[in-house]
């Protein structure tokens, strides 16, 4: 399996990285641990995470998926083999205190706790804080690089113009940029980062891992109908996807998939990572067959015609 660099980092990632946000969730913790083994088995050494995985469910605190992944490190010894991403700054936390310096700086040390690592991998600003200065937040993550507890920062949420401001003010403080971006991009929701956040990270090198990558499993093909919807906990994020845009993405996968020997889902993210400038998708799984078929994505061709045909079909 082919790794890719992101962007200027020394970090790599396999064309699939594995999304946290199901484990003890979606996902128990059994489960979740079965998942991580095989994820590690067929090579897709990459985790995304966050502090607040997964706060929204009921009778949960956030810091779950980190705690199961922390667990899972500690009695399968892959530390080494596993790139860690994780993020601080979600609105949904109990203290919102954003991206100040002394959030990222506690907010770090909780991460590292329950993950047991010394270091992070790959740490994000989860949302932008307009209350803090681009300044600080490039500071505190700077602080935490230099003293070992990450290795790269990076954003997520972030549009073109906070993006670039964020660029404009660590060059202008010389203080280290951010590096990566995690973005929404999918095959039906394109507008967001096609365009000049996509011209930005590819004129800066930015490394830009995507999430929502199935459009919340919409592209799985498994929701065609709002009968349908009632298959996941996450079902009810999936209706605005249920237009005649929406359907005739489903047909064009469905065809192209045919044509691949390939499932839908399959053929959504192995078309996500030919895009410019995307290092590589994240996605979630919740069974085991379904982690299969991110490792058949990680390894899937598309041929141009397919590529054509999913980009006129997904057209706005």
């Amino acid at each position: 399996m082919q790794l890719r660099r992101m962007g200027r980092t020394d970090l790599t990632a396999p064309p699939v990285v594995f999304g946290g946000n199901v484990f003890g969730w979606t996902a128990d913790k059994p489960t979740s641990l079965a998942l991580l083994d095989r994820m590690a088995e067929a090579g897709l050494a990459a985790l995304d995470t966050a502090d607040v995985y997964s706060r929204w469910a009921r009778g949960h605190q956030g810091g779950e998926s980190e705690t199961i992944i922390g667990e899972w490190l500690k009695t399968s010894g892959k530390r080494s083999a596993t790139t860690i991403i994780t993020k601080v700054g979600s609105p949904m936390g109990d203290d919102k205190k954003g991206l100040s310096a002394a959030y990222i700086a506690a907010a770090c040390d909780a991460s590292l706790k329950r993950l047991g690592v010394e270091t992070i991998d790959l740490y994000l600003a989860h949302f932008p804080d307009a209350r803090t200065r681009h300044e600080e937040t490039l500071e505190a993550f700077a602080t935490l690089k230099k003293a070992g507890k990450i290795r790269w920062f990076g954003a997520s949420n972030y549009d073109a113009t906070l993006l670039r401001a964020s660029l404009d003010a660590a060059a202008k403080a010389g203080l280290e940029r951010f590096e990566v971006l995690q973005p929404e991009y999918n095959l039906y929701d394109r507008a967001s980062f096609e365009g000049p956040l996509r011209d930005l990270c590819l004129a800066q090198n930015i490394g830009v891992i995507t999430y929502f990558s199935l459009a919340k499993g919409f592209l799985s093909g498994k929701y065609r109908t709002e009968a349908d919807l009632g298959q996941s906990p996450r079902g009810g994020g999936v209706k605005p996807y249920l237009n005649p845009r929406g359907l005739r993405i489903l047909a064009a996968l469905d065809d192209v998939a045919a044509h691949v020997k390939a499932k839908p889902a399959e053929v959504a993210l192995a078309w996500l990572a030919r895009q410019p400038g995307v290092s590589a998708p994240i996605a979630s799984a919740t069974t085991l067959s379904q982690l299969e078929s991110l490792v058949a994505a990680a390894t899937l061709s598309l041929t141009a015609q397919d590529i054509a045909a999913l980009d006129a079909a997904s057209a706005p």
